[in-house]
């Protein structure tokens, strides 16, 4: 870079040339001696254009602010180019906040002042991602195609055409997971919605099987190998019980999905065979400004082992900050990936760095300071590691 700017440096000084001599300082010359510019340039133009002593002081102290301008811009970008993204960094939580009216719909225009965070009842400092530009995704669309999940093919007709959207905005990576009693990557992340057109339109029926613990285990592995940046997002579509999931059991899951900064949507098929996470936010309420954080990892356990033992869809996605839905009909599961595309945009990035974070896992709320009539969505928990020594 300092050889380029060296290169279109061209000036002159009564009539002389110190380009080269520019060039020779920063190598790209044999350097002159102690004779120094006078030297060098009898040496280059001949003896015949003298160089006075006050071209001479003029020609060095022109160089010298030269030389130093050139290392002051190539400091400057690389300290531009290794300056750190905050949102990246380990100690910092993510708290990607969706706002819903009393119509359900999103609320734009919200500034990080509207919003209060509760890292274990204490009041943290909110920042917001404010960019024009919406963040990076990468998502994995994990699909059951066991057990009854061929009867549900029918009702995802259109299923590439819903994701366009999201492709379209060009910042999205989309990686399609299929599973049965094992679990398949069909195809690893893509920009290209032409690649997965023809495997979401042509799924193949499974096994009796419905391993959905070991789809999620697998998914969010996939997803830890994206870039830090990147927004990650697990689209699962499954039943509601899990059906043959080998080597995860229900404490696994719960810790896997709790640790990771995975935003579970779900959507299912069947029956919603319970309601046991439908006054779990509130059950999670802390009753006291300050919750011990082994007795709330016990019980939020305990809790997230009877809503996986019901429904894991549901219990993923609110561990998670997702959303949760049962589709009933073609057109149900149509309106429900139109709200994701919808929800996947409209959401705040919200972020904070804890003070002194404890090691563990924490309670974890959102809510708006000003209004109490707007439904707020954002993950419960978050896991911290401690500040580093």
């Amino acid at each position: 870079m300092m050889m380029i700017l060296c290169g279109l440096f061209h000036c002159t000084i009564r009539g002389h040339k110190i380009t080269k001599y520019a060039l020779s300082v920063l190598g790209g010359y044999p350097h002159p001696v102690e004779s120094g510019l006078s030297s060098f340039h009898n040496t280059y133009y001949g003896k015949s254009a003298m160089m006075t002593p006050s071209t001479l002081s003029a020609a060095r102290k022109l160089l010298y602010i030269f030389v130093v301008h050139c290392f002051l811009i190539a400091g400057l970008a690389e300290a531009q180019a290794q300056k750190p993204d905050l949102r990246t960094e380990s100690n910092v939580v993510n708290v990607p906040t969706l706002v819903l009216d009393q119509n359900g719909k999103p609320v734009f225009g919200l500034r990080a002042a509207d919003f209060a965070i509760e890292d274990n009842g204490k009041t943290q400092n909110v920042a917001l991602d404010e960019t024009a530009e919406p963040p990076p995704f990468s998502i994995v669309i994990a699909v059951q195609t066991g057990r009854s999940a061929k009867s549900e093919f029918s009702r995802m007709a259109g299923f590439n055409a819903l994701l366009e959207p999201i492709m379209a905005h060009g910042n999205a990576r989309i990686s399609l997971v299929t599973f049965d009693s094992e679990v398949t990557q069909l195809k690893g992340f893509t920009t290209e919605i032409g690649d997965l057109s023809p495997m979401l339109t042509k799924l193949r029926p499974g096994d009796q099987g419905a391993a959905i613990l070991s789809a999620i285990r697998y998914s969010v592995t996939l997803l830890e190998h994206e870039p830090l940046q990147r927004q990650r997002i697990l689209l699962l579509i499954s039943e509601t019980r899990d059906h043959g999931s080998q080597g995860v059991d229900l404490d696994e899951a719960v810790r896997v999905i709790q640790s990771s900064n995975t935003l579970v949507y779900a959507l299912a098929f069947g029956p919603a065979l319970s309601s046991v996470l439908d006054d779990l936010r509130g059950k999670l309420e802390p009753e006291s400004d300050h919750v011990d954080p082994v007795q709330f990892a016990v019980k939020m356990a305990e809790l997230g082992r009877q809503g996986m033992r019901k429904n894991v869809a549901k219990t993923a996605a609110h561990l998670t900050g997702g959303e949760y839905e049962l589709f009933k009909s073609g057109n149900g599961f149509q309106n429900y990936l139109n709200a994701f595309t919808n929800h996947l945009y409209s959401r705040y990035v919200l972020y904070f760095t804890p003070e002194e974070p404890q090691p563990g896992l924490h309670p974890l709320r959102v809510r708006m300071r000003n209004s109490q009539t707007l439904t707020v969505i954002s993950r419960p928990t978050y896991w911290a590691r401690g500040r580093p020594n």
